[in-house]
């Protein structure tokens, strides 16, 4: 779309006497928004991040079901009734399995993307989507619950892949002014997926003893929507431009994007970081963590890494089951309530996508992570109460979910892929989401290996770990990390620079 002007134009005209139509202004987030650019966007995005959040949850409503085959299964083969300790390991290796292949995923993303492009990528990357939905649906005709907990490690790959390369795809074809809004699009198909596997989940739906499998293989679907229409979209101009060196390609992929012939200005710009990034060269996970010029991007990195998934996120969504029936809800009705968790979730994030280039980066993540340090604070005393006062669990628990969902969902969700997009350059990038990919993989697995014994061992107060985590997050936040919004990815460099104590080099000289 052309720039964002007022104009007018006569419809009619009769002597002295004509009509003129006025357009109001269009709002920022659909400025430069151009068809290519939407629909690359919503293809990678459902394509690939759909499945991360779907596979988040599509085990869970069907859980006693999907347990009930392991058991005749093994009975069939063993003439005797599974162990109940032999069945919870299967079951946590069904569950684990999938963080685990994520971590092993991201490990993957540097060779990936600097080899195959980002788009090539993530054509590659369906491969590991439709071959264990493949598994996973065949898996009870095959009578093998084998099949079920290796497919999970799979679709964890997949999982590990899509959601570091799909934030660095988009982010090197959007425009600067449109960077965090479509860098947010990724985790709103997260949410989506989410949703979409709570929705599938109902017990009327396929959560049931006959729908599991063909709920378990729907995951394939996206990947091969996406396998089939990105090739007609292009690549990164950045990685043609500054990786590949073919101009010509770069420019032609840019006027696509851009909608107008006239991209010379952002070229320049690619030229600019290109010379900048020759005097460092393309630098490997270990160049990286050895750079003293990117030393605070990485700490920023892993640190807000780390604050999204050890904040408690994926715990409040183990707990909230509990937490409902806790506060009364019936056991039926306890699915619905967590659809409802979930569409709030995906409420918010659209909010984010809409909010995020008005306010900033940074203000959301800091107000993230401090609605979700006073929920979890709230949590803790509503859990305590509710047995004692009535009316607690109905006000306080549910509220108290709901308002972390909102918070997670405004800035630790979303936010954290869009600035490892922003504080490094075309050489560092790839290397920066494989690190930012593994603690987020490693922090996810953590959480669900140490929770059950926290909620054993401290109950309740097991949130008030995640609430001091979500401070120490927020005040870090505070001191450390600037606001990249509208900022080049050059520019962002040279505020970081002052706290490296480096210069920025731009060939022979100083930028």
């Amino acid at each position: 779309m052309a720039e964002n002007k007022e104009w007018e134009k006569p419809v009619e005209k009769k002597g002295w006497f004509h009509i003129v139509l006025r357009c109001p202004p269009l709002p920022p987030i659909l400025q430069r928004l151009t068809v290519v650019l939407v629909y690359a966007t919503l293809i990678s995005a459902f394509g690939s991040s759909f499945q991360y959040g779907y596979n988040v949850a599509v085990v869970n409503s069907p859980s006693p079901f999907i347990q009930q085959f392991y058991n005749a299964t093994y009975l069939e083969r063993y003439g005797r009734p599974i162990e109940a300790n032999f069945l919870t390991l299967l079951w946590s290796l069904s569950v684990s399995m999938y963080p685990l292949g994520g971590f092993f995923g991201s490990l993957m993303v540097a060779p990936l993307v600097n080899k195959l492009g980002r788009k090539g990528t993530l054509l590659f990357n369906n491969i590991f989507s439709i071959v264990p939905a493949v598994m996973m649906g065949v898996s009870e005709i095959a009578k093998s619950y084998e099949i079920i907990i290796v497919a999970r490690f799979i679709v964890g790959i997949c999982a590990g892949l899509s959601s570091n390369v799909v934030p660095m795809y988009l982010g090197e074809i959007a425009p600067k002014n449109l960077r965090g809004a479509l860098g947010i699009v990724p985790q709103l198909f997260i949410t989506v997926g989410i949703l979409a596997a709570q929705v599938l989940g109902i017990r009327n739906i396929l959560g049931n003893s006959t729908g599991w499998t063909l709920m378990l293989g729907l995951t394939g679907i996206p990947a091969l929507i996406e396998l089939l229409l990105l090739p007609f979209f292009p690549e990164s101009p950045r990685y043609m431009l500054i990786q590949k060196g073919n101009e010509k390609t770069a420019k032609k992929a840019l006027q696509r994007l851009r909608g107008w012939d006239n991209v010379d200005a952002e070229l320049s710009e690619m030229h600019l970081e290109e010379q900048s990034e020759r005097a460092e060269g393309r630098l490997s996970v270990l160049s990286l963590l050895s750079q003293c010029s990117l030393l605070w991007q990485l700490i920023s990195v892993i640190i807000m890494n780390m604050g999204q998934q050890l904040s408690g996120v994926n715990a409040i969504y183990y707990y909230a089951d509990s937490i409902y029936a806790s506060a009364g809800v019936k056991q039926n009705d306890i699915q619905y309530v967590t659809v409802g968790t979930g569409a709030v979730n995906v409420f918010m994030t659209v909010a984010a996508v809409f909010i995020v280039e008005a306010t900033g980066r940074r203000l959301l993540l800091l107000c993230g992570f401090g609605i979700c340090c006073g929920a979890c604070v709230l949590l803790t005393v509503a859990l305590n109460f509710q047995e004692s006062m009535t009316w607690m669990p109905y006000v306080s628990s549910i509220a108290s979910v709901i308002v972390y969902v909102i918070g997670h969902a405004i800035g630790p969700s979303p936010i954290p892929c869009v600035v490892t997009t922003e504080m490094f350059k075309q050489s560092a990038r790839p290397a920066a989401f494989m690190v930012a990919g593994s603690v987020h993989w490693l922090s996810n697995f953590t959480v669900g290996l140490v929770f059950p014994f926290l909620e054993s061992g401290l109950g309740p107060y097991s949130f008030i770990i995640f609430s001091f985590i979500c401070l120490f997050t927020l005040v870090y936040i505070w001191l450390v990390v600037p606001e990249t919004k509208n900022k080049t990815f050059l520019e962002v460099s040279q505020m970081f620079a002052k706290r490296n104590k480096v210069e920025i080099k731009l060939g022979d000289g100083d930028l």
